[in-house]
């Protein structure tokens, strides 16, 4: 077994972990830190110099290791000047700048992205300091220079910012025609060198983090559909092509860059930041009302509605959703009951769309760990729903990084087996 850092950055913490890596795949989390918004004048924005300083941290206590590997959210951008200094700290993707923007027309045809008001091209469209930048890095990127000096842009997560032409797996000349020259920086694969930090390899992961949660899916076959669960819920399908018909447009399914050349075929679904924001606002944990949620009845809502993307009082905004006062158990239950409802319909859909048949669903990410949410989704898909792994995300990270450096070989077939092999699942059969 052979030792790794996989630093995994998430919208509510972030945290840096060993993972070992050879006959099987293990992680140890060696630093968790908190993340989140901060306002700053009329904006909301994240601290990336702060987390910044937790990596460091995560890095002196992750021991003696072999290479180095980010990912994080997507998006979300720093803007560096020509001295390669950071202009202001990165706008949050759920800031207002980027209310009311449309997509212009034919853009699905060359991007294949759905449409989500804070994708990076519709961010650089209320961008104030776009002049004075020399260069925009993703959050993963903006990381990996930092800590190495070298600059270029993940492909998988590049994906996201909607000006990759799908079809090419390149920048659009099209879409970043307006943009100013070499804004955009070199395109690199997961797999590739990254740079050195302190004489170790960095390495390019799959830094958009539901690519690298979908290594490290455990399935037996292509017939799956995965759902990675966490703040998003990521309701999808692997594909070898993308699918960029007027029937997928309006469906709202989006086409994304995974590792190894596969397609991420997939619908973002608001996910357990209902559940979260909810959890903040009564300020409790989610054991008993998990227990009660289990015997209430519930509510079924759109859990994509616009009116829930902000932080602030959730309770009440569902409640007017549902139209009617409700328990915490109530809400709850409703939130998990409108998930595993639009879970059915994008597996549904993505089954119908892409001509792809579904066996199994995969839930991974924390997610996994609500059995309630897992027995829910399996009941409205009438497929088996197989649990786990939590860690997926960071095992995928890990995974990338022992294959560059010749610790384990093979396909994605075959990481996915090691996963089976060493990490526990739970299978859950609909009633």
């Amino acid at each position: 077994m052979r030792a790794v850092a996989a630093i995994d950055l998430g919208a509510s913490s972030g945290r840096v972990v060993r993972g070992l890596a050879g006959d099987g795949v293990r992680i140890e989390e060696v630093h968790r830190f908190p993340n989140g918004p901060v306002h700053h004048g009329d904006r909301l924005r994240w601290d990336v110099p702060g987390l910044y300083r937790e990596v460091l941290t995560g890095l002196k206590l992750a021991g003696e290791i072999e290479s180095i590997g980010i990912d994080s959210w997507a998006v979300d951008y720093g803007l560096l000047d020509a001295r390669g200094r950071l202009l202001d700290n990165p706008v949050h993707y759920r800031d207002s700048r980027t209310d009311g923007i449309t997509p212009p027309d034919g853009l699905y045809e060359v991007n294949g992205l759905q449409f989500q008001p804070f994708n990076t091209m519709f961010q650089l469209m209320a961008e104030p300091l776009l002049p004075q930048a020399s260069q925009l890095l993703l959050i993963p990127d903006l990381l990996s220079y930092w800590l190495t000096g070298e600059r270029g842009a993940e492909y998988t997560n590049a994906t996201t910012t909607g000006l990759i032409d799908v079809r090419t797996g390149r920048w659009s000349p099209e879409l970043t025609r307006d943009l100013p020259t070499n804004l955009l920086p070199d395109l690199r694969h997961p797999g590739d060198p990254a740079g050195t930090y302190n004489g170790v390899p960095v390495i390019a992961v799959g830094s958009h983090d539901t690519a690298s949660a979908v290594v490290a899916v455990p399935a037996e076959n292509d017939r799956f559909a995965y759902i990675s669960c966490g703040t998003w819920s990521l309701v999808g399908v692997e594909l070898e092509t993308p699918v960029l018909t007027p029937e997928s447009q309006a469906a709202n399914f989006t086409n994304e860059g995974g590792v190894d050349g596969t397609i991420r075929y997939l619908r973002n679904v608001m996910g357990l930041w209902l559940l979260q924001e909810c959890l903040r606002c009564w300020d409790t944990g989610l054991g008993p009302l998990l227990n009660e949620a289990g015997h209430a009845t519930g509510s079924v809502f759109d859990p994509n509605d616009p009116v829930f993307l902000p932080p602030g009082d959730m309770p009440a905004r569902i409640q007017q959703q549902c139209g009617k006062g409700l328990t915490p158990p109530e809400i709850v239950r409703s939130i998990l009951d409108s998930l595993a409802v639009a879970h059915r319909d994008a597996v549904a859909d993505a089954q119908r769309l892409s001509g792809k048949e579904v066996e199994v669903v995969h839930i991974v990410g924390g997610g996994s760990h609500n059995e309630l949410l897992c027995q829910l989704t399996a009941d409205a898909c009438g497929l088996p729903v197989v649990a786990g792994p939590a860690e997926a995300t960071a095992l995928g990270n890990v995974l990338v990084q022992a294959r560059a450096v010749g610790a384990v070989h093979g396909t994605l077939a075959d990481l996915r087996a090691l996963v089976r092999k060493s990490q526990p699942l739970r299978r859950y059969l609909p009633r």
